[in-house]
């Protein structure tokens, strides 16, 4: 392994090491919820999403649609793993409309797959016109669970308070969007890697621009800050 093929294999170890943080973020929320067995106005939409954005992604990475994407499946599999947990959890501890939601949207999920996978692979007979089709549906659908943090922007926005958008989730969410965004200009182009997570870059760094922006415009300046009273007082 030599020059370029060294630097894209390092540069998708650590899009890997990120995209493992991306995908273990929501663990405060679901630790919350089996503490409170209920969850409570959180919504299943974002690990559906998700859940179909890993499967999407593991097919993308098969050596029948786009050969040399190893690292592409071992991330996607690990975090198609943890979703798989989210939504079991989810789907205990929610109210029954959310499970009829979380069945529905399954269903849904595994049969446009399927459907996915048998045009593909009966339809479509080389890799580069594989490689086109999935790369794209992988797109929509990595855009659906990037953009899905973003009721959470509009409610910080409503409320110009950053405190219920969670931080380390914008961060990890905009440095996975943009390594893979550039492991995708490493050795040969692959404008789908480069798209889905060039707009989840994005969309990162304007949730951590609004994220800062209040932030900062909350905390008290220094002349508001009141010296803290003497924890002994002498008389």
């Amino acid at each position: 392994m030599h020059g370029v093929s060294l630097i894209r294999f390092v540069v998708g170890v650590i899009g890997n090491i990120v995209s493992a943080f991306l995908f273990l973020s929501p663990m405060p929320t679901f630790w919350r919820i089996y503490k409170n067995k209920n969850t409570e106005d959180f919504d299943s939409f974002p690990y559906l999403s998700a859940f179909m954005n890993c499967i999407m992604w593991i097919f993308y990475g098969m050596p029948f649609v786009h050969p040399d994407s190893v690292l592409i499946i071992t991330i996607n599999s690990f975090g198609l793993l943890l979703e798989i947990i989210y939504l079991i959890t989810f789907f205990i501890y929610t109210s029954s409309k959310q499970r009829k939601r979380i069945i529905l949207g399954i269903l849904l999920e595994l049969v446009l797959f399927a459907i996915i996978i048998v045009v593909t692979l009966l339809a479509l007979h080389t890799t580069t016109r594989r490689s086109m089709i999935v790369g794209i549906l992988c797109d929509i659908f990595g855009i659906l669970m990037y953009a899905s943090p973003l009721s959470t922007m509009r409610l910080v926005i409503q409320q110009k308070n950053p405190e219920s958008m969670p931080f380390w989730l914008c961060v990890t969410g905009f440095l996975n969007g943009a390594i893979w965004f550039c492991y995708a200009f490493l050795k040969k182009f692959d404008p789908y890697l480069a798209f889905g997570n060039g707009v989840g870059g994005a969309f990162g760094a304007l949730q951590l621009s609004v994220y800062a922006y209040y932030y900062f415009k909350n905390s008290p300046s220094k002349d508001e800050v009141k010296p803290a009273a003497p924890a002994i007082e002498l008389v």
